[in-house]
């Protein structure tokens, strides 16, 4: 007997490393018998060791009016609203299927248009429209170090954004338990924000159902704007994350993200 596949498209963007998976793979399994679990798909496809190894899975489904509609479900299993990093990597595939320099996006967060800026083969920049960032009142939450405080930021998805002069030895434990905190009961992403100018912040991102990541889109857009609100820098931003280099403007009340994407590769995960 043949063995099963998921044909998929491993795209990165800032090191935020996404498998891309078209729905008619999801339909074509169902139609052979194969219950659709895609929580537990996403766990096996993105497992580094035994699996193709990502951050996350962009289900990519048709659309009447977007270009595509996408819905992302982390390495853990769960369901996130939106990737900025992973609708940039969905842009990239549709650009490169379709030559399309304007890319409209349905995202759990909403729609969001892409806009071509260059590209050199697989290599791709985008600048995407993220919407309105909702900023609210600093907020101090317990630890058991004792307490920081920081702000929350909604893309669409949630943040805790952590003002900082430098990044403590222990960050990453310090996020995790910010994120099991019951001020936050359907999680957070976590950012730590060292301001470096008015123009220039450094950021790093412990992210819901998946940990410490390189960059994060959404994430760099809280940042910046938890930032600005702050009076600590002024639009336009640029992100520096050990990914590489976002660039966060504001225009009106609209919310704009630049930064690259690139097709990493193409192959078939085998279902045993």
């Amino acid at each position: 007997m043949q063995a099963r596949v998921i044909p998929f498209v491993k795209a990165s963007a800032c090191g935020n490393d996404f498998l891309l998976i078209e729905s008619s793979v999801i339909d074509s399994l169902a139609a052979e018998g194969v219950p659709a679990d895609v929580a537990a798909l996403a766990r096996r496809l993105c497992d580094r060791h035994e699996g193709v190894g990502a951050d996350g899975v962009e289900w990519i489904y048709p659309h009447r009016t977007a270009d595509v509609e996408i819905r992302l479900t982390n390495a853990d299993g769960s369901e996130a609203e939106i990737s900025g990093n992973g609708t940039r990597c969905v842009a990239a595939y549709v650009c490169e299927k379709q030559g399309k320099e304007k890319i409209t996006i349905q995202t759990g967060a909403g729609l969001k248009t892409c806009m071509l800026i260059q590209r050199s083969e697989g290599e791709f920049e985008f600048e995407a429209e993220m919407g309105e960032a909702v900023v609210g009142r600093q907020l101090a939450v317990k630890l058991g170090g004792g307490e920081v405080r920081g702000i929350p930021v909604s893309m669409g998805n949630p943040h805790y954004v952590v003002l900082v002069p430098e990044f403590s030895q222990h960050w990453q434990s310090e996020a995790a338990e910010i994120q099991r905190s019951p001020s936050f009961p359907h999680g957070v992403n976590v950012e730590w924000v060292a301001i470096d100018g008015k123009h220039d912040v450094r950021v790093r991102v412990f992210e819901r159902g998946v940990g410490e990541t390189q960059s994060s889109g959404t994430g760099s857009c809280a940042s910046a704007v938890a930032a600005m609100s702050a009076g600590k820098a002024e639009s336009p931003v640029r992100v520096h994350t050990p990914g590489g280099l976002q660039t966060v403007r504001k225009e009106g009340g609209l919310v704009f993200l630049r930064g690259s994407a690139h097709l990493v590769c193409r192959g078939e995960f085998f279902l045993t």
